[in-house]
């Protein structure tokens, strides 16, 4: 999210961060986007209520800043078909290996655990299913000997801090 404020900021994405939110009111996003001037809102998920309610909010923030791209990072929830629907082919998501291998909330753990090679970034269109949706664009990150999951992370942040923001510029202007 860092990474995508500053690029629109510089002008390599020729975007706005209109908004972002998220379900957690603690998640340190929200406060380095807030001292970066951007609208930040919080909507916790309650417990026992159903995915779709507590989206209803969300929907209706982004319906009232009239966003025409919703652009996930490190929102770790399952949208319903129902909000991915709300913005047909219009929510792009990045996820830490080369999908369609290792999806999932644990990635960068199975990977390791899988004793890869290689694994890396993809950035895709997100649909009603996990970690599914056309590929937009995909970089390699080689597993180096004695890789715990805090270096590789590290190297696959690194990555997807250049990948996500270049990606969105081709995205939303060349229609990749």
């Amino acid at each position: 999210m860092e990474a995508i404020i500053s690029a629109c900021r510089e002008g390599s994405l020729e975007a706005e961060t209109a908004i972002v939110i998220s379900d957690n009111p603690d998640a340190p996003g929200l406060r380095k986007a807030k001292l970066r001037g951007v609208k930040v809102l919080a909507f916790p998920y309650g417990k026992g209520i159903p995915r779709e309610d507590n989206e209803a909010p969300i929907l209706e923030a982004l319906r009232a800043e009239r966003i025409e791209w919703v652009v996930l990072a490190g929102f770790m929830k399952i949208l319903t078909a129902g909000f991915v629907q709300a913005f047909p082919n219009k929510i792009v998501n990045i996820h830490p290996s080369l999908l369609p291998a290792f999806p999932g909330a644990h990635a960068i753990k199975d990977v390791l655990e899988a004793e890869a090679d290689l694994t890396g970034v993809t950035v895709h269109i997100v649909d009603e299913f996990i970690d599914h949706g056309p590929i937009i664009a995909q970089e390699e990150v080689p597993i180096l000997a004695g890789d715990t999951e805090d270096t590789l992370a590290a190297r696959i942040h690194a990555v997807e801090h250049i990948l996500y923001p270049r990606t969105l510029q081709q995205l939303f202007h060349e229609d990749i």
